[in-house]
């Protein structure tokens, strides 16, 4: 495809289409509704898509604690439960939690606010500007500190958010929810991230971008890498990526405008 000068309005209707990835192809390397919903947007703008994802996600070891929270939270334990990702979303539903009416749901994240809305389950708070745990832990809602909360998380998740809460006295209770493990990917994705067919490559958090790493090392200068925050740059440094935009916000709209905005400068 050309590359346009007409505008069009997205689905979303919260970033202008332009046909200026005509010439891109890029890879997702995460499934599911990610996927689905990066796939769409940049299908309008004219890209190609390549999905190979490198992680998948597997039961906690520990599923009776888990389960034994769950069963504390429908009972009406807790005050609030903070959901730091769309798989925890999808754990609630795996195991059909009912989340009481008393319990506030917080979520970190656009991407996670989202999937608890396509799960049909309400939001009662998202952070205003920092889509990140620190964002999160800097934007507290009114009477968080006083509440019994719940932390369903991955088990290698970063303890930024249990840090903050214990520096702010907040006593929380946090659960293994679900294992990241790798999945590798194809001799062919390889082959094509290695020939530099792959012009762009998107980051949404520091387990792909490990594996990432351990996998598809050394990625070609020419292709772009950009990553979902602040957050997950930094993880992806650490994993030795060469990082060339970061997105402002956490959701999938911003990270499609990180690409955009590499692609202009």
């Amino acid at each position: 495809m050309t590359d346009f000068a007409i505008r069009e309005v997205s689905p979303t209707a919260s970033i202008p289409v332009i046909r200026r990835l005509g010439d891109q192809t890029v890879l997702i390397p995460r499934g599911g509704r990610f996927a689905e919903d990066i796939t769409n947007l940049l299908t309008t703008l004219g890209a190609r898509t390549v999905v190979a994802p490198v992680v998948n996600f597997a039961s906690a070891d520990d599923a009776s604690a888990l389960q034994t929270e769950f069963d504390a939270l429908a009972s009406g334990t807790y005050d609030w439960i903070v959901l730091t990702s769309a798989t925890t979303v999808d754990v609630l539903q795996h195991h059909k939690v009912e989340i009481p009416e008393s319990t506030r749901v917080a979520a970190i994240g656009e991407t996670t606010a989202q999937a608890l809305s396509f799960a049909n389950i309400r939001v009662d708070f998202v952070p205003p500007t920092d889509n990140s745990s620190r964002g999160f832990i800097n934007a507290l809602p009114k009477g968080f500190v006083e509440s019994t909360i719940l932390v369903p998380h991955s088990e290698t998740s970063e303890p930024i958010l249990a840090a903050g809460f214990d520096e702010r006295g907040i006593n929380a209770t946090f659960v293994s929810a679900y294992r990241t493990v790798g999945v590798p990917v194809s001799a062919d994705v390889r082959a094509r991230v290695h020939s530099g067919d792959i012009t762009a490559i998107l980051v949404s958090s520091g387990s792909v971008a490990r594996q990432l790493a351990e996998q598809l090392s050394p990625i070609p200068e020419s292709t772009a890498v950009i990553c979902i925050g602040p957050r997950t740059a930094f993880d992806a440094q650490q994993a030795g990526l060469a990082v060339s935009h970061t997105a402002v916000e956490r959701s999938n709209e911003a990270l499609i405008d990180a690409l955009l905005e590499f692609r202009d400068a």
